[in-house]
Parts: C-alpha cells; sequence; structure tokens
C-alpha cells in the first residue's frame, strides 16, 4: 500500500496510524500527527480503492451504504500491511493507535470489529458503524475516542452513539465527543482528541 513512514524521535510511544478521508492521500492527516504526540512514530496510508479517482481504503454501494464484502477483504488486507510495515521498519506491532478521519476511521473501527490485537487504541473522526450483526473481539480495556459532528449529514447522530454501545459492549473504553458542527474535521475537535490522547497515552 501506499505510504509514508515518519520515524519518531521517541521510539516508545505509540506508532501512529493515519487513515485519510475519501479523496485524501498519504499527507492529509500528518499534522495532526504533529498535534497528538510530535514525538510518535508515523505511518501514514493511502487507500487502494479508487472512487471516480478518489482514493478510499473499501468500496461502497452509494453514500453511507458500504460493499460489505469488500470491507471485511481490505480489512483484511490492511492488517497484513500493517504487519509488514512492522518487520520492515521495525517497529512493535502491539503498540499501534490509529488515527481515522470518515472512511478512514471507518476502515480503522473495521479493524477493531475484526481483530483483537491489532490496534492498542483508536482516534475516529466521524466513523460509522462499518459493519452489523457481528460478533466483536474481546476488546477489553482498549481505549477509542470518537468524535462526532451534532449536524454532520454524512455520519447521523444515531450512527455515532451505535457504534460507541458496539464498542463498549465489546469492553472498549469509548469517549464519544460532540462538535456543533457538520462533516468537517474543525481545530476544536482535533484539540479535544489531543487531550484525550495525552491522558491516555502520555
Amino acid at each position: 500500500m501506499r505510504h509514508v513512514f515518519r520515524e519518531g524521535t521517541d521510539k516508545s510511544r505509540p506508532v501512529l496510524l493515519l487513515l485519510h478521508g475519501t479523496g485524501g492521500t498519504e499527507e492529509d492527516l500528518l499534522p495532526i500527527a504533529d498535534i497528538l504526540d510530535p514525538v510518535a512514530s508515523v505511518l501514514s496510508v493511502r487507500g487502494n480503492v479508487l472512487e471516480n479517482g478518489m482514493p478510499r481504503f473499501f468500496r461502497r454501494l452509494s453514500e453511507g451504504v458500504f460493499d460489505e464484502e469488500d470491507l471485511v477483504y481490505r480489512t483484511g488486507e490492511l492488517k497484513d500491511f500493517i504487519n509488514s510495515a512492522a518487520d520492515t521498519y521495525g517497529f512493535d506491532m502491539s503498540n499501534v493507535v490509529a488515527v481515522g478521519y470518515s472512511n478512514g476511521a471507518n476502515i480503522a473501527a473495521s479493524l477493531l470489529f475484526h481483530f483483537a490485537d491489532v490496534l492498542k487504541g483508536a482516534v475516529l473522526h466521524h466513523p460509522m458503524v462499518p459493519i452489523r450483526n457481528r460478533d466483536l473481539p474481546d476488546l477489553t480495556g482498549i481505549p477509542v475516542w470518537i468524535g462526532a459532528g451534532a449536524n454532520d449529514p454524512i455520519c447521523p447522530q444515531a450512527e455515532s452513539t451505535e457504534l460507541h454501545s458496539l464498542l463498549q459492549q465489546a469492553g472498549a473504553s469509548v469517549e464519544l465527543h460532540w462538535e456543533h458542527a457538520g462533516h468537517q474535521l474543525t481545530m476544536a475537535e482535533v484539540k479535544a482528541a489531543q487531550g484525550w490522547f495525552i491522558q491516555k497515552f502520555r
């Protein structure tokens, strides 16, 4: 997968796995990584799927309707890539925290839904429930932060609260943060995520 790896100055810090939104690139979330943890290593990945020329991490059938078969396949593909990147760059596979926005947050949530041992934690900006009617793995103690917009036309409030509930039921330690905004990622939301990240990981 096309990506950027940036080695941090403190190898003990979690590696930040950056996952962009629809139409983004591996460069998009680098400034957010600098805010969350400027000394951490960063693995920023570009999605392998194109939708009208725009990179995504998995296909969708229409707005808000995911191609679940492709989602499952691409989730496994991303897990395998993280494994190979850990070997290539020499970081600890068990020390990875995902930071995703929109489509990137959805694939990060899908990693949590499918695998108990891939992510140490996650910052999910404007995610949806990636897949339903699935038994989640045991996520006991895994910290997850969800940023949501009260007026988000793409990700309704019910999606955010349902995802919060499902992750909690699986044992994750979940915080749901609301902004009085739409689907855009605001600096206020990033700063809120930063405060949570410092509390959990620094």
